[in-house]
């Protein structure tokens, strides 16, 4: 009996032994797991922005506790090329809520205002710098996406409705931009920025075919070819003056 038993204690021994061995792998493994992940990510590609949550959760209304004094800690760059652009002493505030779904946020260094676009409700919404108020700046708006300004302090916005890029004068009246390339309707022109030598680049996605943002092609006949992909991209060389 006794060498039998010295025999199952041996083996109990062991076997713990090994179960505290495979858990050492383990944990091991654990611990080099994020090493490895990032050994493996294809050279010169981010591994991901750091979170923006502040712990405990933040509240971004004029209410909320002031952050330190220098630098907002959840503003961050993902390309230190953008550190440049962030004021110091300025921090992250919450301006309004109400909308659907706001896109397109465009700063009026003349009028002192910034103007963004509510999408599904067909209008633009303005904040005044003077009093913080918010109103409602065009209704309907053609739903509206991305807004800008250009050189001469004129508004544009691309327009999914209508499938256009339009430029709101300083006399209120609208010129459009564009409409079409290549002899093909746009699909959803959805951002624009304005170039010094007088031209506007944009986006052309195809968002605005839904009716959430916009409208569908009319049923019954063929679809309308389009002028580009979700990747698309084009120009309009119209003059700035």
């Amino acid at each position: 009996m006794m060498p039998e038993a010295s025999g199952v204690r041996d083996q109990s021994v062991i076997s713990r032994r090994r179960v505290l061995k495979g858990l050492g792998v383990l944990a091991g493994g654990a611990a080099l797991a994020p090493g490895l992940a990032l050994a493996q990510a294809p050279p010169g590609r981010p591994q991901g922005p750091p979170s923006t949550i502040t712990t405990p959760p933040r509240d971004f209304s004029p209410r909320g506790a002031p952050t330190t004094y220098f630098t907002d800690p959840d503003i961050i760059s993902v390309d230190p090329i953008f550190d440049g652009y962030a004021q110091p002493n300025s921090a992250i505030q919450r301006l309004w809520t109400g909308t659907l779904w706001s896109e397109g946020p465009a700063w009026s260094s003349q009028g002192r205002y910034l103007v963004w676009s509510d999408i599904p409700n067909d209008r633009q919404l303005r904040w005044l710098e003077d009093n913080g108020r918010v109103t409602v700046f065009r209704s309907p708006a053609n739903n509206s996406n991305g807004n800008t300004f250009d050189f001469q302090g004129r508004q544009l916005s691309c327009e999914h409705l209508t499938r256009r890029v339009v430029r709101y004068e300083h006399d209120a009246s609208v010129t459009v931009i564009a409409d079409s390339y290549s002899g093909k309707q746009l699909n959803s022109p959805n951002d624009v920025v304005p170039h010094p030598d007088g031209s506007y680049w944009f986006t052309d996605p195809p968002y605005g075919g839904q009716l959430y943002e916009g409208a569908p092609d009319a049923a019954g006949g063929p679809a309308i070819p389009r002028a580009g992909s979700d990747r698309g991209r084009a120009s309009a060389r119209r003059s700035a003056g």
